[in-house]
């Protein structure tokens, strides 16, 4: 019986959702952020050594990060129907965007809501002003930039095809879901992006992740 240790508002979201859509059986264990650090609970690290989420168990198997956990499952129990032929000719897409997800489109956003942080309720009063400045710098020069350069890469792919790896959803869009969901909460998702919104808009639409969130709970990721 396959396990999902499975965190809120968090990237084992859209493992469950693939679960969903393969139709698997598994179980649920649920964890829950700090109210106040937002980490997740000493607990996970008695499944795995980095006490992060997701992670699965399967039979003996315990694996980590979402993209190879999304690999391993719809490898393993999709029986074809979420990956590509790895002879045809949309094998190479399914795979860069397998790891593209994580690899090149999250850092980006991860970075806007560390320094997005620095001027939040956290900081101390009279260091706000210093880290303000600082904040708003690093993010102009850099952050920005670099998320709308991926964005924009991102909505070309999609001008002529509903799905990341071609004409056919797959598990390389599960695993696209939360760059894209990150950058919506984040506010970096306009009217610029059509393709990408659309994206958006399909695959909340799928019955599979209304299921998921009806059976993982709030699922809200951090603006």
């Amino acid at each position: 019986m396959i396990t999902l240790h499975h965190l809120n508002n968090s990237r084992s979201q859209r493992v469950l959702w693939l679960l969903e859509e393969i139709g698997v059986d598994y179980k649920i264990k649920f964890y829950e952020r700090d109210a106040k650090t937002m980490l997740a609970p000493e607990s996970l690290k008695k499944v795995h050594p980095l006490g992060k989420s997701p992670v699965i168990t399967d039979g003996k198997t315990t694996m980590a990060e979402s993209g190879a956990i999304i690999e391993y499952l719809a490898e393993k129990y999709g029986e074809g129907q979420l990956t590509p032929a790895r002879d045809g000719q949309n094998y190479p897409r399914y795979r860069y965007w397998m790891h593209y997800a994580e690899g090149s489109a999250m850092p980006p956003l991860l970075l806007k809501l560390v320094f997005d942080q620095l001027t939040g309720p956290n900081m101390p009063l009279i260091m706000k002003p210093a880290a303000g400045l600082i904040s708003y710098g690093v993010k102009k020069k850099f952050i920005d930039p670099q998320i709308s350069l991926h964005l924009q890469f991102m909505e070309s792919e999609l001008a002529d095809r509903n799905w990341f790896a071609g004409g056919t959803f797959s598990a390389a869009d599960i695993q696209m879901s939360f760059p894209l969901e990150a950058a919506q909460a984040r506010n970096c998702l306009d009217e610029e992006y059509p393709a990408l919104q659309n994206f958006l808009a399909r695959i909340h639409k799928r019955p599979a992740y209304q299921r998921a969130l009806e059976k993982g709970g709030e699922y809200e990721l951090l603006g």
